[in-house]
């Protein structure tokens, strides 16, 4: 089972921004970080969820990591976004690990993004203990 990485949408203002930025134009996309995860071989083959509004909503495939000229290193992720039933998820600096069996399900072909609750909406009920 891959391990993931958890990381915020940070300066992302929806979900459509997010898509837009995975627009398939090129094969892989790059993130940079400062560090190379200590568990970085089990997390290629993995997935980076991101969040956005306090809950995962989206996941990218990890196909590696490269190290840049200036020291940090690249988190390549496969170019293109799949959508998942939003979890409600703090916000954290960097990324967090992500245990298989904590991952949030894909949304299956043909289910509308509206048929799963809004970050929000998820994140609220959370609170309550509804969900």
């Amino acid at each position: 089972m891959p391990l993931h990485l958890t990381k915020i949408a940070f300066r992302c203002s929806s979900l459509a921004e997010l898509e837009e930025w995975f627009d398939g134009a090129t094969p892989d996309k790059r993130l940079r970080t400062r560090y190379l995860p200590k568990r970085h071989a089990e997390i290629i083959g993995g997935s980076l969820y991101w969040i956005h509004e306090h809950a995962i909503i989206a996941r990218a495939a990890i196909t590696g990591f490269a190290q840049r000229p200036d020291g940090h290193w690249d988190i390549v992720l496969e170019n293109r976004l799949t959508r998942v039933h939003p979890r409600p998820k703090r916000a954290h600096q960097g990324w967090r690990y992500l245990e298989d069996a904590d991952a949030p399900a894909d949304l299956l072909e043909g289910e509308v993004v509206g048929d799963a609750m809004p970050g929000r909406l998820v994140s609220e009920l959370a609170k309550l203990g509804l969900v």
